[in-house]
């Protein structure tokens, strides 16, 4: 822990201003791909918000927006009409037509079968058909309200590139006179991608929204706290995402960088496997077969969120940069439910509802964390390891890049394993984490834990059918309640979101924890 206050007084001085008209960021997470009907977490889906838009769009408080469509309308039960914006053109110069959308929605269904996870968002729509001069009308099987939020998860495309592959995508090439080979109707153009290093824009001078500060924009992948902000206060860089929590009060007093703070809606929480008998990682203490499951049990789940102190992972792990969770939303999105609070600190009840179970002596885990996705996850990985072991069950840490963390997870190699999710919905949220998983129905995509209660499933059947919002919020926070009294996750915290820059640049912030160029001002 001397490391970064020691750097931090060598290199203060160092700091200087942005180098003409480009601005570099160093963002906290690797990107992995540039399709954007390819692998869905949201540091790829930050990049290519700055290349690709959707036809509707989240605004800084995560509320739904107009995007590439004006506006969209409900014609009937089973019927939406959107309608596109005019003078929408691509990179290369192309208009938008209805026909692009229709090809991007049909590429993002068609990359399911080499692995692509946008389809779902797809799933309600049953037809689809152009309207001239500029609308497109999708007809659903059922009632299905969540239509436009489920298109905003839905890049477009020019339909040039509907059989491009995902390498084509990541090897962004450019013609001679800088136009893109799969262009986009973003911002900025793609100019290059160097995995695991940056990603280079140039300003789209023919945006239809308003024209970005900077002429060229550089995305570097710096996913450790450290050299992160080393690039920062050496100047290497202008700006980045997740300031680490130890080096806040020093950045904001050094009268040469600016903070930006904002509430998120990631909220960090932990699967417990659910549904196999004997899942690895998660025995007796001496090694051998638990004779059942204890995640099956909900007192042992109570138990879980009894014995973590969340209030001290706030103030210690996080140093305030985090808000206590009850809930799987944080407060400002849609269905948070105001009367689900944090279980309070009980290692005693713990304990108690251990015995109660048939676990009076405890059990072991493996608890599964990535290391350089989310705002201090290794640390709150070993802290939340501590907890449980003081209530009897002994837990053992292993943390991994998120590169091969989603991998293992998806996989099922852990019985208890953390996760930071962000939605502009609570029931949105629900149905990706905690529905019994079903793929016809994009349900359960994300759940890890394989959670299942039929009676949320029928909550959220109800809801995506309303289209009045008032009747689906209440729909949504009762969903929630169900499955948060059913501990299907166990919450820990809601991160507030961090950025630092030099002085001279402003940025307002997001509650999606997106970084955006294009919202990055000069003062």
């Amino acid at each position: 822990m001397m490391f970064r206050p020691l750097l931090l007084l060598l290199l203060l001085p160092a700091a200087v201003a942005a180098q003409g008209n480009a601005l570099r960021i160093g963002l906290a997470a690797d990107v992995t791909s540039l399709d954007p009907h390819h692998i869905n977490i949201g540091s790829n889906n930050n990049a290519l918000w700055h290349v690709f838009e959707a036809l509707t769009h989240v605004n800084a408080d995560a509320r739904l927006v107009p995007g590439l469509a004006e506006s969209w309308k409900a014609v009937d039960k089973t019927t939406w009409e959107f309608r596109l914006r005019r003078g929408v053109r691509f990179h290369d110069g192309s208009e938008l037509t209805p026909e692009d959308v229709i090809a991007s929605i049909e590429r993002a269904r068609a990359s399911e079968k080499s692995g692509g996870q946008f389809g779902a968002f797809t799933r309600a729509i049953v037809e689809m058909k152009v309207v001239k001069p500029n609308g497109v009308v999708f007809r659903t099987a059922a009632p299905y309200a969540m239509l436009p939020y489920d298109l905003n998860s839905i890049f477009i495309i020019s339909r040039k590139a509907q059989a491009a592959t995902t390498e084509e995508f990541n090897a962004a090439r450019v013609s001679a006179d800088g136009t893109p080979a799969i262009p986009g109707t973003g911002p900025f153009k793609l100019a290059a991608f160097k995995r695991g290093d940056r990603v280079e824009m140039t300003r789209n001078d023919a945006y239809w929204g308003p024209k970005p500060a900077f002429e060229k924009v550089t995305l570097r992948i710096l996913p450790n706290d450290g050299p992160r902000i080393a690039a920062l206060m050496a100047g290497d860089v202008d700006m980045i995402e997740n300031l680490p929590t130890s080096d806040a009060n020093r950045i904001k007093t050094s009268g040469v960088f600016s903070v930006a703070q904002k509430i998120s809606w990631r909220t960090i929480f932990f699967h417990m496997d659910q549904s196999r008998d004997n899942p690895p990682g998660l025995t007796a203490k001496d090694g051998k077969p638990l004779a059942k499951n204890p995640f099956k049990d909900l007192r042992v789940r109570q138990a879980v969120s009894k014995a973590i102190n969340r209030p001290a992972i706030a103030e210690r792990v996080m140093e305030t940069l985090a808000m206590p969770a009850g809930n799987i939303v944080a407060p400002t999105v849609f269905g948070h439910v105001a009367t689900l609070k944090p279980d309070a600190y009980d290692p005693e009840g713990a304990r108690n509802l251990l015995a109660e179970a048939g676990f009076k002596d405890g059990f072991a885990l493996t608890l599964a964390a990535p290391n350089n996705r989310y705002v201090n996850d290794d640390q709150i990985a070993q802290a939340i390891a501590q907890m449980l072991t003081r209530v009897g069950i002994q837990t053992r840490v292993e943390t991994f890049p998120m590169s091969v963390y989603l991998g293992r997870a998806r996989n099922g190699d852990f019985p208890f394993l953390m996760l930071g999710w962000g939605s502009f919905s609570g029931d949105l949220a629900l149905r990706a984490l905690l529905a019994t998983p079903n793929a016809d129905k994009g349900y359960g995509a994300w759940n890890w834990g394989k959670h299942t209660l039929p009676k949320l499933d029928e909550l959220l059947d109800r809801g995506f059918q309303m289209t009045d919002e008032k009747q689906r919020e209440a729909n949504a926070a009762e969903a929630a309640i169900l499955a948060l009294k059913n501990m299907g996750v166990v919450p820990v915290h809601h991160q507030i979101a961090t950025w630092a820059m030099r002085k001279g640049l402003t940025y307002g912030g997001r509650t999606d924890e997106f970084t955006f160029a294009h919202d990055v001002k000069p003062q």
